[in-house]
């Protein structure tokens, strides 16, 4: 697009929503000229096929930890980590709490084994120790952020602790979950508890045949059914932790699939609208509004029909194809795919990570990919609620950014905005389809930036290039405006044994490569967050 076509499509100095604590976009309402002399040119990076964390000139990292470092005397960072939140301790800006998802584990660097091979129950209870969340208390020293050591906050939430659900009916017959797992992305709720949100979970329990009955399991398959035989209705939840205490709870209203994220939106009279994706190939976007001030539990949920711009109810009550379908809206909720197919939900390509615009308060949707559809480098989707009411049951949609060699990026993945209300976002090109064929030109994974305002407006420059196999993920600014924290997830995860490592991020030489959590700052980052 053209600028000025681009800014227009962004919604430039329209603000829509009250404006979260800590985004100070003033920028918005500046005019273009002034716009264009506040921020000079800045140069990003070339695609890089380089085993290291790349950043540009005036930006630089630390790592904050590692998977398998201590983070108190009895456990230990966790392995894949994703999203991650910053809760301030007592506003301090320099001081809280970060919350980080542990996605999924792996055998080959867990328990030394082939990914064939056959597990131990031992084994497997070191696995489910791997996954789930971590809660750390770190604090910022001179221009370093360290782990408080000793902090009574932190902790670990894994696939063993138990998680009630927070519905009135029993979920397979019981009131409780064992674990969370699959831990992609998240969100933060206005009260400031996470939410973290079970992904691919048929991995671990399987997934259940609705014709038969039968707990089917794919061709990633965990074992973990071979000695835990948990139901598999109990994971694909959105799950809230509460970040001082690590009380949690699965929430049911919002429906059981692939969650990638729980993104919510205020209301005017303290309800809230909570949007989350589907993260497969044809499956569905999400809204749940609720009908209580700060409800995860009371409201109704709906899907999105992106082809008449409608908001469908998935209220059993009122839908008669459901009734005909379902016994009760638990078994709606339960099995909420194919819900949203009976009442004409839209089937979208990977749904994931889903932000609100701060300034214009539309809200931004980043669709990977379909490769069975020939949909190989993905796009950002962005739907403006009627009148900028989240409460809306009606949308128009369109497309923000489209994927491919044009603009550079290619596979979507995880969004955020800054504190000048700049779009960043990851990309997540498989590790199997890295350098290869289509993917070629991109390289390794990457970091990208979308300038809302100055020369740049609207280009897509690259700010990062992950390791080798590896994808960024989880970008979350924290409130200092010079910090941007990143999980570096599943270095080297091609590698076929431990003799033969494709990535020895982060320690270099001949090392184990491990995933783990970066603390990015410098001069250009600050230039950036201070745009107006």
């Amino acid at each position: 697009m053209k600028r000025r076509t681009f800014l227009e499509f962004l919604g430039k100095g329209t603000v829509m929503m009250a404006i979260p604590s800590g985004l100070l976009v003033a920028c918005s309402q500046a005019n273009d000229n002034q716009n264009d002399n506040v921020l000079k040119e800045f140069v990003g990076i070339p695609p890089s096929s380089n085993d290291e964390l790349v950043l540009p000139e005036g930006m630089d990292y630390q790592v904050l930890i590692k998977w398998d470092d201590l983070i108190s005397e009895t456990e230990r960072f966790g392995f894949n980590n994703d999203y991650t939140a910053f809760i301030p301790l007592e506003d301090k800006k320099e001081e809280g709490i970060l919350w980080v998802n542990h996605e999924y584990t792996d055998t080959l660097f867990v328990n030394s084994l082939s990914r064939d091979s056959k597990k131990t129950k031992s084994q497997v209870e070191k696995e489910q120790n791997t996954v789930g969340g971590s809660i750390l208390h770190i604090k910022k020293e001179g221009n370093s952020w360290q782990l408080v050591a000793d902090s009574q906050y932190n902790r670990r939430i894994t696939a063993r602790t138990p998680i009630p659900f927070n519905w009135d009916s029993p979920i397979q017959g019981a009131d409780q979950a064992i674990g969370t797992l699959a831990n992609c992305s998240g969100g933060v709720t206005p009260w400031g508890t996470i939410l973290t949100c079970e992904e691919n979970y048929d991995g671990f329990y399987g997934e259940r045949n609705l014709e038969t009955g039968e707990i089917e399991r794919n061709k990633y398959d965990m074992q973990w059914l071979d000695y835990f035989d948990y139901p598999t209705e109990h994971y694909g939840w959105v799950v809230e932790v509460n970040p001082l205490t690590g009380e949690a709870q699965k929430h049911v209203a919002l429906g059981r699939c692939s969650h990638e994220c729980a993104t919510i939106a205020p209301l005017k009279d303290g309800r809230i609208a909570v949007y989350t994706g589907d993260d497969h190939n044809d499956e569905c976007l999400y809204k749940f509004i609720s009908s209580e001030p700060n409800s995860l539990k009371e409201g109704t949920l709906y899907v999105a029909n992106t082809k008449d711009g409608r908001w469908e109810s998935l209220d059993y009550a009122s839908q008669p194809i459901l009734q005909t379908n379902f016994e009760n809206q638990t078994e709606v909720l339960i099995h909420v795919r194919k819900a949203a197919r009976l009442v004409g939900g839209t089937l979208l390509d990977r749904p994931e990570d889903i932000e609100v615009d701060p300034v214009t308060g539309d809200v931004f949707i980043s669709l990977t990919n379909n490769k069975p559809k020939g949909n190989y480098h993905g796009s950002i989707l962005k739907i403006q609620e009627t009148n900028g009411d989240y409460e809306s049951l009606t949308f128009e949609s369109d497309t923000f950014l489209a994927g491919g060699k044009e603009t550079g990026f290619s596979c979507p993945d995880n969004l955020a905005f800054d504190h000048a209300g700049n779009l960043w976002f990851t990309s997540d090109i498989s590790g199997s389809s890295i350098g290869n064929k289509t993917y070629k030109s991109f390289k390794n994974n990457g970091l990208f930036l979308v300038p809302r305002s100055g020369k740049q407006a609207g280009q897509v420059i690259q700010i990062a290039s992950a390791p080798n196999d590896a994808e960024l993920t989880g970008p979350f600014f924290a409130p200092d405006r010079k910090t941007l924290f990143l999980s570096v997830q599943h270095p080297g995860e091609t590698s076929e044994s431990l003799d033969k490592f494709t990535s020895h991020w982060p320690e270099g030489g001949t090392s184990m490569p491990r995933s783990a959590v970066v603390a990015i700052s410098g001069d250009m980052l600050d230039q950036i967050q201070n745009m107006a």
